[in-house]
């Protein structure tokens, strides 16, 4: 395991080389993927594989990709998703023109979840999704709207758990292992890479989404990441986080009302 030193050695040549600031990430995660990595690409030591991230910009980018989480499915949580459709988007509904951020998307998958259910509740057509990513190879994943058959049937589940309206196979058309999504849903996606630690505010949104990245971070990074989140929403405006994740640490938290136990709240100023 790294020591305390050796990790900073490696995260400073990630920020001085690349611009990548990983250092106010949770330590014991960093330690945990960063072995793994060693392990998969077969590295001896830590200076070798300094050597490597400094010399070989695409070598960087895999470690990079390894070393974030991009763990994600359609509908995750299909009670959350439940929510988002009953409670959160009729009360979006009224307004002339909808923008939703989704922070730190990954390769995509509730993108393309939030997209469907937009369609089902007719809002599709006036509303912007952003989905943004420190990654640009996910973000590339996640404009193909691509993905492995072999999920299906659990998205399929959930799908249907999180009060479907249609046939899920109505959405995508299968092909040699793969399903691709109808391009009708990416339409009103705009894919951009974004970094929550050192990048700032873009617009104004009414609901943004950010599911199970802060727990990556420490509790300094999560504070000033939610306080980015609080600049970029509109007031009556929602923040839905993942299962693990909460605002109740934060000064934000008085200005904030849950929607009943789910990790939702609803900016009140």
């Amino acid at each position: 395991m790294l020591e305390e030193e050796e990790l900073d050695w490696l995260l400073n040549d990630l920020m001085e080389c690349y611009g990548y600031d990983f250092t106010q990430y949770a330590r014991t995660s960093l330690r945990r993927r960063i072995a793994r990595i060693r392990l998969l690409d077969g590295f001896g030591d830590l200076l070798e594989l300094r050597r490597r991230i400094r010399s070989d910009a695409a070598y960087m980018q895999r470690f990079v990709e390894e070393l974030t989480v991009n763990v994600t499915e359609m509908f995750r949580d299909p009670w959350f998703y439940k929510t988002l459709r009953n409670t959160v988007l009729p009360t979006l509904a009224a307004k002339p023109f909808i923008r939703i951020w989704h922070a730190g998307c990954s390769t995509g998958e509730e993108v393309f979840s939030m997209a469907i259910l937009l369609k089902e509740e007719a809002l599709l057509q006036k509303t912007l999704l952003y989905a943004t990513d420190l990654n640009p190879d996910v973000l590339e994943k996640a404009r193909s709207g691509i993905y492995n058959q072999a999920a299906l049937k659990e998205y399929t589940q959930n799908y249907e758990l999180a009060g479907g309206k249609a046939n899920f196979s109505d959405y995508y058309t299968a092909h040699y292992g793969h399903v691709k999504f109808r391009e009708e849903l990416s339409q009103r996606m705009v894919f951009a890479v974004h970094n929550l630690v050192s990048d700032r505010s873009f617009n104004e949104f009414d609901l943004i989404l950010c599911r199970n990245v802060l727990i990556y971070f420490n509790r300094e990074l999560q504070s000033r990441v939610l306080a980015l989140f609080d600049e970029s929403l509109g007031t009556l405006g929602y923040l839905a986080l993942g299962s693990k994740e909460t605002i109740r640490f934060s000064q934000l938290q008085t200005g904030y009302q849950q929607v009943g136990t789910d990790k939702i709240w609803r900016k009140l100023r």
